[in-house]
């Protein structure tokens, strides 16, 4: 029997979510969306007032970079949920934090099936620094201009402009900001 393969598992995980979301025009979900300006890719993500990001690990992956991954996930995401399968269940409870979600890929009778393991909660702890990396350049000059924040910040590189979102927004209106600039995107890297 061949292994599944990611494309394989993240298939299923598409058409759950499109069912789930489709008819959402809130709702943009991304395949390999960047974070932190590319340290990290999460499969796919789901964006419609708060960031879902889904994680792939299939019986054809390892968990090497899972560690990284978590990292980088945990300073953005207000939810994370792992799609796995059982040759890494046990594993993966071990390594992901417990407000992780995680769903288990099945096959039976040659159909594939997710299931639910572990509900996910949301994250207590996203980083304003990490989470303003998702702004493109012009939309981090935008949200300072209309906060009259962008004096002598124009033309500075992005670090800049993160480090005065992150030090003058709350979170709260933070992650309303990235959301928004993320859903009114226009054919950029999404189904």
């Amino acid at each position: 029997m061949n292994k599944l393969k990611d494309s394989d598992v993240r298939r299923v995980l598409d058409k759950a979510l499109c069912e789930k979301y489709g008819q959402n025009l809130d709702t943009k979900i991304y395949h390999e969306l960047g974070i932190l300006h590319g340290r990290s890719r999460i499969d796919i993500a789901v964006v419609n007032g708060i960031l879902h990001g889904y994680e792939i690990k299939s019986e054809s992956d390892n968990l090497l970079r899972l560690p990284t991954q978590i990292r980088d996930y945990n300073s953005v995401f207000d939810k994370v949920t792992i799609v796995t399968q059982r040759c890494h269940l046990n594993e993966i409870r071990s390594i992901v934090p417990k407000w992780w979600g995680i769903i288990l890929l099945t096959k039976y009778k040659g159909k594939l099936n997710l299931r639910q393991v572990r509900t996910g909660k949301n994250n207590p702890n996203i980083d304003s620094f990490a989470l303003s990396h998702f702004l493109w350049k012009n939309e981090a000059v935008e949200i300072l201009k209309e906060r009259d924040l962008h004096h002598g910040l124009i033309s500075k590189p992005r670090k800049e402009l993160y480090l005065k979102i992150a030090e003058s927004l709350e979170l709260d209106e933070l992650k309303s900001c990235v959301s928004m600039k993320l859903r009114s995107r226009v054919d950029w890297l999404n189904n």
